[in-house]
């Protein structure tokens, strides 16, 4: 990719800028729970038809696929997740979300942008829209992409059940990228694993209850749950070695109703990010043995039920894929603002795409923090004080993180597209 057809594409940024400033507060200030994503979804068509886009909508329920075939060359898919958290805003921002909506479970919750979803379809209409009106520079097919369910680890493989595979073209690279805390106007990757795999689980121990002034009478569900708790803490610190990578994050912890009644079940959900087969394999073995162990040390009168929730698969980039948009981005950034980083504890459904076409992903990260802030949390060495993804305060400061994801989806999906 000559470092001038992206100029060449980059060029209108700046004069569209205001309206990518528009679409994503307004994104911003409609979130819409996981698969729910009709409204978001709508917007990102209409936005691709008005690009020139041959537009399919409705792939994997809300999902939306655009082509913009444009001469021979390669097909590059580029993708955007849409879809909001159940979690209620307090970032105090003029467009903070006021909504609530019915989750899948029949509950009214809360719902804000919390994961920078809401940037990642700015990013994408954006670097659509540039590519669209600038089809004289390059050839080659763009398959712009906004997914539903990323956050429940559904809405991938949705898309692909929906037939993604048989109705559009096979692309050379899937390319996609995320808002992270760091200095807004960088960029941030690396080959090989990038973001975790992750395995949700609900565990439902059995007790007897009874009242609690004669806890003799139960087996108690409670501090069943609690040892439980506990014990898990020692699989990572005990089970896995120093130079592997495991997160264990109980999340959940209900049982009961009344502080004077011993209930008869508790119920424990819990989260594992791993980064290598073998250590998952082992880390969700430990989780079972360790439930089972103590209902049966408690006496429990039935076994327990270890349910999975969700799963998202280890996110690894391709290394040559990788090496080609590393060069892309120094060819275009200055060099301080690519930076190099190990992989994520996050987890993502993005690499299902590359994995069913069995085509190279490659998966980065934006900086999204105002860069002095961040440099001076960092000098104090209160770099965890900053709002990360899914706090209720996360809010990526718009300039440049806007622009810098527009560069990037352009100059990234330029490293394949063949010059005129």
């Amino acid at each position: 990719m000559a470092q001038g057809t992206a100029s060449i594409v980059l060029s209108n940024l700046n004069k569209l800028l205001p309206d990518l400033e528009a679409l994503y507060k307004d994104v911003h200030s409609h979130p819409e729970l996981s698969m729910q994503e009709i409204r978001t979804a709508s917007i990102a068509a209409d936005r691709l038809r008005k690009a020139g886009f041959e537009v399919t909508t409705g792939v994997g329920k809300t999902g939306v696929v655009g082509l913009l075939r444009n001469g021979e060359g390669p097909t590059v898919m580029l993708r955007a997740d849409m879809d909001a958290l159940p979690i209620a805003e307090n970032t105090g921002l003029d467009y903070a979300s006021r909504v609530s909506a019915t989750d899948a479970e029949g509950n009214t919750v809360a719902v804000g942008h919390m994961c920078g979803h809401d940037m990642h379809v700015a990013w994408l209409v954006g670097a659509a829209t540039l590519l669209s009106q600038t089809r004289n520079a390059w050839q080659g097919t763009l398959m712009a992409l906004f997914q539903p369910g990323e956050e429940t680890a559904q809405g991938a493989q949705a898309m692909i059940n929906d037939g993604l595979l048989q109705r559009f073209p096979m692309p050379e690279v899937v390319l996609g990228q995320h808002v992270m805390v760091g200095p807004a106007g960088t960029l941030a990757g690396s080959a090989g694993p990038i973001t975790s795999a992750a395995d949700s689980l609900q565990i439902r121990l059995f007790g007897r209850g009874a009242h609690g002034s004669m806890p003799q009478a139960s087996i108690d569900p409670v501090v069943m749950a609690a040892s439980v708790v506990l014990r898990l803490q020692t699989v990572v610190s005990r089970e896995v070695a120093a130079a592997d990578a495991a997160v264990i994050t109980v999340g959940v912890l209900q049982a009961g109703t009344k502080e004077n009644v011993i209930p008869d079940e508790a119920i424990i959900k819990l989260n594992v990010r791993t980064f290598d087969a073998g250590v998952r394999k082992h880390v969700l073995a430990a989780i079972e043995r360790i439930v089972n162990a103590e209902a049966e040390a408690s006496g429990a009168p039935r076994k327990p039920e270890i349910t999975p929730l969700d799963r998202y698969p280890l996110n690894v980039n391709d290394e040559a894929a990788s090496n080609r948009i590393a060069e892309a981005f120094r060819g275009y950034f200055s060099p301080e603002r690519v930076k190099h980083t190990g992989p994520a504890p996050a987890s993502e459904d993005f690499g299902c795409f590359g994995t069913a076409w069995q085509v190279p992903s490659v998966f980065w990260f934006v900086g999204g923090n105002d860069p002095q802030v961040y440099a001076k949390a960092k000098a104090a060495g209160q770099l965890n004080e900053l709002p990360v993804n899914h706090s209720p305060k996360f809010a990526p400061v718009l300039h440049p993180t806007l622009e810098t994801g527009v560069e990037a989806l352009v100059v990234g999906a330029l490293a394949w597209l063949r010059p005129n």
